[in-house]
Formats: C-alpha cells, structure tokens, sequence
C-alpha cells in the first residue's frame, strides 16, 4: 500500500483496528477523528508511535480535511454519522455526504493512489435476490442512512472518472468484534450481562442477516485496496452465511454460558427491528474472494468470538 495514508474515523471500531495492521507494517498514517463515536481508548497503545499522526477534526471542516490530507497517497475513508437507526436526515447529508465530498476534493487536489470508501450493505434496500451480488439493481435504500452511503459511492464514481482518482467503494456487512459500542452483538451482551434472565429483542426475531469478523473485515480492505485493477471498484465484504437474529441471541447465550433465558419480542413494522431495517441481507462476496481474500470466521463463529471480546470490555466498565 502506498503510504503515508490518511485514515478519517482513525479511533472508531472499524478504524482502530484497521489503524492497528498499517502501524504493524510500519506505514505512516494520519487519523483524522472528531471522537464523537470514537475514542481515545481505542488507540491509546499508539500514542506516541513515530508513524501516527493524530489530527482531531471533523470531516465537515474543509480546512481540517486538507490540513490532514497533505502529504498522504492512501485515503480509508471511515468516518460517518453510524447512526443507521432513524438517524436525523440533516446529519447523514452533512457527515456522511458533504464530508465525503470534502475527502474528495483534498483528494483531487494531492497526488492520492486510491479513496477507499465505507459503504453498506443498506445501499440495496430489500434485495430480491440473496446472496446480493454488486451488480444488483435498481438500488433502493430504505434508510436515510442507506441512501446517504448510496450518494457518497455515486460521489467517488464520478471523481475516478472525472478527475482519474482510483476508488474502492466497500459494502460491509455487520461486523463484529472488540472495541464495538454498537450493534446487536453489543446490545445483547450489555442486555444480557445487566439481566441474564430476560432479553428484549427488535423486531420478530426472523430478520437475516450476515456477520464479518473485524480481523476479516481489515483483511479484506486491505486487499480490496491493494489488488483493486480499475478506475473504480465495488466489493460486498461479509461472511459467507448468514443468520436470524434469534440465532444470533442463541449464539450470545451460549457464550455468555447462559441457559433458559426469556426472549421478549418487540415485534415492530413487518418483523423488523425499527423503520428502515433491512430485514433480510446476505452479501455475495465472490468478486473479493477473486483476489484471495476469504473471512476465516462464520457468522456464528464471529458473533461468539464477539460475545466473549466483549464481555471482558465490558466487565471492565460495569
């Protein structure tokens, strides 16, 4: 990968352990981070390594995102509004989308290799056809926050082929893992570890979905990024399977060591967990796969290693 890279969303989850495989190749990275959902803690082993360089910021301040971006070649584009659940319409324009647009205009004006971009699977909507491969259309995001990621790809399509900078835009599946703060992983365990009893889940408990290890998840930007052979690229990044999110309350349960536990369902619009919740998604993630990238972990098999992560996190804090 050709360094320096500048790294939005630097002490998030997904960032921080991304943070944590270029430092280990002994890559010069700049993050770029307000910490308003990242924190400090995330990268605290890093501070003062000679190739971090730690800009706190937001990705809506132009000045900001230039004074960040001078001098790298590689852009991992992480930072957004994570909020997916009924977020405020004008926060996914204004963190996602216009952010987006300020990372690529610095991008346009230094000399970058690639933009890599944090997509989501919640960019297709309901998918008729599942496993979903990238090609799948029409696109109908059924979020504001899928419609905002769904814009910011549209965004590095038109700067590759307009102004010939190389993207790679990234639909993720849920990925799981430590240093989460959100998500249903996080929310059954924290649930679970206050009342082992009784659990309360969104939604009938049918809702399908895909798992990625956050190891997996790193791996495969990586590989995306460095194995890319075109102006512009897309790649679903999952697991190969996927599961209800009753089983996914099971799969906690069973890490946690816990047995007879009530399950309370919440019901909600057509099953799903709130307004806008994808209830089915199963990504095709054969093109990654191309590049010799596969996910180590099933969807079970990550939820568990998850679970376990995360109730050593939060005993801490509990």
């Amino acid at each position: 990968m050709d360094g320096p890279v500048l790294l939005t969303g630097g002490a998030g989850f997904l960032g921080s352990h991304v943070l944590d495989r270029l430092l280990k190749q002994e890559i010069e990275v700049t993050i770029l981070d307000n910490f308003s959902s990242g924190h400090r803690r995330n990268i605290a082993q890093h501070i003062g390594n000679r190739l971090l360089k730690i800009i706190e910021g937001d990705i809506r301040d132009r000045q900001k995102v230039d004074e960040a971006s001078r001098g790298c070649r590689t852009i991992i584009h992480l930072a957004a509004n994570p909020e997916v659940r009924m977020g405020d319409p004008e926060e996914h324009l204004e963190h996602n989308i216009r952010g987006t647009l300020n990372i690529l205009e610095a991008a346009r004006r230094i000399d970058v290799s690639v933009v890599a971009f944090a997509s989501s699977s919640t960019v297709y909507g309901e998918a008729t056809i599942l496993p979903t491969p990238e090609d799948y259309s029409p696109m109908k995001p059924i979020s504001t926050y899928g419609a905002s990621k769904l814009a910011c790809e549209a965004l590095l399509s038109a700067y590759a082929h307009t102004y010939n900078i190389p993207g790679v835009a990234l639909r993720y599946a849920n990925i799981v893992g430590p240093k989460a703060r959100r998500g249903v992983v996080h929310d059954f365990t924290r649930k679970l570890m206050t009342n082992p009893h009784r659990l309360e889940i969104l939604g009938d408990g049918t809702q399908k979905k895909s798992y990625i290890w956050v190891v997996d998840t790193v791996e495969a930007t990586l590989a995306a990024i460095e194995k890319r052979s075109d102006v512009y690229e897309v790649y679903n990044v999952g697991s190969m399977d996927a599961i209800t999110v009753k089983e996914v309350a099971d799969t906690v349960c069973e890490a946690l060591g816990l047995k007879e536990v009530e399950y309370v369902f919440t019901g909600g619009p057509g099953g799903r967990g709130w307004p806008g919740d994808v209830k089915y998604m199963h990504l095709d993630i054969k093109r990654l796969m191309s590049l010799g990238w596969r996910p180590k972990y099933t969807s079970r098999e990550a939820v568990a290693l998850a679970t376990r992560e995360l109730k050593k996190e939060l005993s801490k804090e509990m």
